[in-house]
Parts: structure tokens; sequence; C-alpha cells
């Protein structure tokens, strides 16, 4: 089995506390880093007038302040830039952060987002599929002396892309959805699958969300242990990732009030929908520790992205989680 890999999301709005948590997380010995990729937010726990930093601008910053954390976004949608484009400044990022960086992609889901920005927003099977021939450019660009491609939706003619990735023959793929098509991609494409509840509808309805459950989850492996081996690559050629919101105290009864206001404020009556999600860490640090054991067990998955509630749960999270997982 993989070592067993830790990510923190990282603040998006104020610069200066992103990149002190991109150096904090380094120094308790997090794997990596992330960042949205988002323009604005909405929700029930977002202000859409917040500040909001461009995504690689902000990896750039990370790059230049970290030594050893690996960073990524979580994840780009190909719709937002030209994937030649998209190769260029991955390739500069993992320069720039000397071999570094995670390609973290997605085929893109916030309506209002697109139609704010004026992106053309097709039907979800098309963009699905506008990234899939975007990463043909992409591994076209990192892997060409004079790279040339003309797919379904791109095409690119001797699109020089100098220099290179330090990392070859490429920087790790990591593809992020549930669906079926996505998954089938993953398993041809990616190096890493971050499994989470497929978004339909152009914003995330956080009651279908909750009801992505361990059996729905265990269906989904199934199915991509069967693209990977119709793709003809080995059963653990995917690593596979899942995550979530931490909510974690010292004591249960502080855990629970926070899964409590938590339900509140995302407008759940039923608090149990959450606490069982798989989308949420909740309890005392041995209350993780076992639901972390079991989903490694269970799903087989060895990289966690999480979302820290509080900031100093990061540190709590490191010296009382994370040693039980370490080699």
């Amino acid at each position: 089995m993989r070592p067993i890999k830790f990510n923190v999301g990282l603040p998006n709005g104020d610069p200066v506390a992103t990149l002190a948590t991109a150096r904090r997380a380094e120094e308790l010995g997090y794997y990596s880093v992330s960042i949205d990729d988002h323009f604005f937010m909405r929700g029930p726990m977002a202000d859409h007038r917040a500040p909001h930093y461009e995504c690689f601008t902000m990896l750039s910053a990370v790059a230049a302040v970290t030594k050893r954390v690996k960073m990524l976004p979580l994840v780009t949608s190909m719709s937002y830039r030209n994937p030649a484009l998209l190769a260029k400044t991955m390739a500069s990022i993992d320069n720039l952060s000397g071999g570094r960086f995670i390609a973290g992609l997605g085929a893109g889901w916030f309506r209002e987002e697109y139609d704010a920005y004026n992106f053309p927003y097709p039907s979800n099977a098309e963009r699905i599929e506008q990234m899939r021939d975007g990463i043909k450019v992409l591994k076209a660009m990192w892997t060409q002396d004079e790279p040339t491609y003309h797919g379904p939706y791109f095409k690119i003619d001797n699109a020089y892309c100098d220099p290179k990735p330090v990392q070859r023959p490429h920087p790790p793929i990591l593809i992020g959805g549930g669906g079926k098509r996505i998954l089938e991609i993953a398993a041809d494409e990616a190096d890493i699958l971050n499994l989470n509840p497929p978004i339909t509808k152009g914003y995330v309805d956080i009651v279908e969300a909750l009801k992505f459950d361990r059996a729905k989850v265990e269906k989904r492996i199934e199915m991509i242990r069967g693209f990977l081996k119709a793709a003809g690559r080995a059963a653990d050629a995917l690593e596979l990732s899942g995550g979530g919101f931490v909510l974690m105290a010292k004591d249960r009864a502080t855990a629970d009030a926070m899964a409590a206001a938590t339900a509140q404020t995302l407008g759940i009556e039923n608090n149990e929908s959450v606490r069982t999600s798989l989308q949420v860490l909740i309890g005392t640090p041995d209350d993780v520790k076992r639901e972390l054991a079991a989903r490694i067990e269970k799903f087989g998955m060895t990289y966690f992205f999480l979302n820290f509630m509080m900031p100093d749960t990061i540190e709590m999270f490191a010296k009382e989680v994370m040693p039980a997982f370490a080699r």
C-alpha cells in the first residue's frame, strides 16, 4: 500500500493567511496544500463579495515561500483556460517549485461563475469530454519536443513548452469527480482520483452530496477497477483519494456542537446525515483516526484532502492524528 498522505486546503481571501498556512502545513509534515480554482464563491458558507484570489497566481506565491510541500489546484476547470496555456502555466509552476506541482483537473460545474465570466457552459457530458481532450493537450506539450495534437475540441501545432516540467514524464495528474465517465477517463489518463459526489446541476446540492455514502463509494470503486482493467493498467495504478471538512475537538461534546452548527448553517435538518457523511470527519482525534483507518481499509484510499473549519485544528490533526499513519 502507498504511504498515507494528507493535504491542507488553503484559505483563499487573505494572501498573508494563505502563505502562512502553507508554510505551517509544510512545517507540520503535511504532504501537500491546495487552493480552489474559482473566481468567486456563493453558498451558505461563502460570501460572493469576499476577496478571492486567482488560483495559479497564489500557487506561484506558495512555491516561492515553501521548500518541500507539494501543491495543486483542487481542481482546475478545463473550461477556464485554453489547455495549451494551462500546460504552460503548470509547467512553469512545476519549475518554480522544483518539481512539486500536482495537476488537479476537473470538468467544471459552477454555472453562475461560467455565466458571470462569459465562459460557454455546454452540457455535463460535453464538458467532461473537453476535459479529456484537454488532458491530451497537456500530455503532448509536456512530453513532445514539437507538441502537436488535433482532437475533437482542441488542437495545437508546434506549441513549444520549454522548459518542460521538472517531473518526468509529467507532473502527476489528479482528476476530481465521481460520475461514471469521469471514472473511466481517470482510469485511462490519471495518476490520482479524488472521488467525490458528482455535481450535475450547476451548483452544489448539499442534500444530494450527503447521499454519496459508503455503498455508493464502494460501487464506484468496483467500476474503477473494471475501467483500469479495460485500459490495460494495474489495479493499483490509480491512487484513490477522498476528503472532507474536519470538525475535530479534544472532547466529543464540542465536536458534536460543531457538527450541529454546520448542519444548521447548511440548512440541513438531519444532523445525522452530516455525521455519517464521507464528506466530513467529526469527533475527537481518536474518532477521526478510527474513521480514517476504516476508509483506508474499506476503500483503499491513501490520500486525504482536508478542509479545516478551525485553523488551530490543522496543528491538532498533525500532532494527534497523522503520527498514527506514518511509516
